[in-house]
């Protein structure tokens, strides 16, 4: 049984989470606070963790850069206000694997869950991984057996998310995505409504590795279709 740890100070929430995490055969715990979280995490092993971003003590972002900052890659979603873009695009920086914003469905909860522990089982067995060990462009390198990506030979800090994203497209040098393939390759679901988390990724993308993001040469966009990875520049 997948263990989860839930972490919310508010008792509807926990009371909502819980009940429909248990009846999909997932073992709950519960954490209220920044502190507390941290600490659970840290003792224990947990298969996912479902993140408030307003807590007591320290916020979700604190303590999803604590986490990371110890190694820890349990897979997080990081539940947000509807208006909160800003720390949504903070949140996925520093490392969550997506957010919901509030008030959302608890069956949408545990798909999100199933889809991501999926691809995240995917990713660990070494399916889909690359024939070659590294990947060289004109501007920067990927290094796939070390999950790495290094520019003029510096080392590019990605998200474990990015780095997905990148050798998604790399690996379909030329052909034009839609939001909705990307969502569903690398993310692992579809749900209607949550293109603009692939946009803020790649906008991310294009900061890091294209000398001009204003005027990218690698990952371009398709107006009216999506994106496409060209080679070689």
């Amino acid at each position: 049984m997948k263990k989860i740890l839930v972490v919310d100070d508010e008792p509807a929430i926990v009371t909502l989470l819980t009940y429909n995490l248990e009846n999909a055969n997932y073992e709950v715990q519960v954490a209220t606070d920044g502190p507390s979280a941290f600490k659970k995490a840290t003792e224990r092993n947990f298969d996912f963790i479902i993140l408030d971003l307003m807590l007591p003590g320290y916020d979700g972002i604190e303590v999803t850069k604590k986490l990371r900052q110890e190694k820890i890659k349990t897979p997080i979603i990081i539940l947000t206000a509807k208006d909160d873009e800003l720390n949504k695009i903070i949140g996925l920086e520093i490392g969550a694997d997506d957010y919901m914003t509030k008030p959302f469905s608890p069956r949408e909860v545990v798909a999100r869950i199933k889809a991501i522990l999926r691809r995240t089982e995917i990713n660990s067995s070494g399916i889909e991984q690359d024939n070659e060990e590294v990947k060289e462009f004109k501007d920067f390198k990927i290094d796939f057996s070390n999950y790495s990506v290094y520019k003029n030979n510096e080392k590019v800090s990605l998200t474990p998310k990015e780095f997905e994203l990148l050798v998604y497209f790399v690996k379909r040098i030329g052909r034009v995505l839609s939001r909705e393939k990307l969502l569903s390759g690398v993310w692992g679901y579809d749900y209607e409504g949550q293109t603009r988390m692939i946009d803020m990724h790649v906008s991310h993308l294009r900061e890091k590795l294209e000398v001009d993001p204003k005027k990218p040469v690698y990952l371009k966009t398709v107006r009216g279709f999506g994106y496409k990875f060209e080679g070689n520049k």
